[in-house]
């Protein structure tokens, strides 16, 4: 990469950014790798990038370097902000650096309207910031798209059809709002230190509309109930919200498990539970 500045591993070693296995670290070091990242995220069509987690900055170079107009990364551990200061410093104006907590930062104080999020999420708070974002009240979000990398089974669950064995409340949330499809696995050699799993990197594109009418809070009450005994017949893990009453006026066998329902059936759920 032709921006002047050291090596991923020097940059490392220069701040003693040994990576904390309680910040869910696992830095990425291969440039071929981020490259294709932040070109899956679409940084050579310029834009604004948002970045959670950057770390010593790998994906936060490959983005500027493919093109990115503007990053806005977030970083809590004020260990990687000096390498993210030099980031700044080779791209004059195109990298604005916030430390704080992603969870908990009011993002729409920070982010123009339609910016793209592009993000090796930690893995310990990964699923949580998705959530996050899938939850914001209004919709369609600030956000154009995301483009994430998590461990391969949170991928799976996130992006998996009724009747798998992945499919859950994630994925009923996530494609009841967007449309998600995972891009290519990461082999856990591209990282230091290596996880024990396997990656993948997702997209999620908001729809404009969710795909059936319900109230998100109602949607969360009806998949919380279906899918935390999720063995057990609807009728019996819906009880405590109706049972059979709510199954018959939603038009749903009260016979049938949650992994047996598409998103719409949830939906219908939710508008009989309101």
């Amino acid at each position: 990469m032709s921006d002047g500045l050291p090596p991923l591993r020097e940059v490392i070693a220069l701040h003693n950014l040994a990576p904390k296995k309680s910040l869910g670290q696992n830095f990425l070091f291969d440039l071929n790798l981020t490259a294709k990242i932040a070109r899956a995220a679409g940084a050579q069509g310029g834009g604004t990038f948002y970045e959670v987690g950057p770390g010593p900055g790998g994906l936060t170079r490959a983005l500027l370097g493919e093109g990115a107009d503007k990053v806005i990364a977030v970083e809590r551990d004020v260990r990687c902000l000096p390498a993210l200061e030099e980031i700044a410093a080779a791209y004059p104006g195109k990298l604005d650096v916030v430390s704080a907590d992603a969870l908990e930062l009011d993002e729409a104080s920070v982010l123009p309207p339609g910016v793209r999020i592009a993000a090796n999420l930690p893995y310990n708070v990964g699923t949580a910031i998705l959530i996050k974002w899938l939850t914001v009240e209004a919709w369609p979000p600030v956000w154009a798209s995301l483009t994430l990398m998590f461990q391969k089974e949170v991928a799976q669950r996130i992006t998996a059809r009724a009747g798998s064995e992945h499919y859950g409340r994630l994925s009923v949330l996530a494609q009841w709002r967007c449309t998600a499809k995972t891009l290519f696995d990461v082999n856990p050699h591209a990282f230091v230190p290596p996880p024990s799993v396997t990656s993948s990197i997702v997209r999620l594109e908001p729809r404009h509309e969710p795909l059936a009418p319900c109230r998100l809070s109602d949607l969360e009450k009806i998949t919380a109930a279906s899918f935390g005994q999720r063995r057990k017949m609807l009728r019996q893990s819906l009880k405590p919200l109706g049972g059979e009453g709510l199954l018959e006026k939603a038009g749903i066998d009260p016979t049938a498990r949650p992994e047996d329902l598409i998103i719409e059936q949830f939906a219908a759920l939710a508008r009989a539970l309101s």
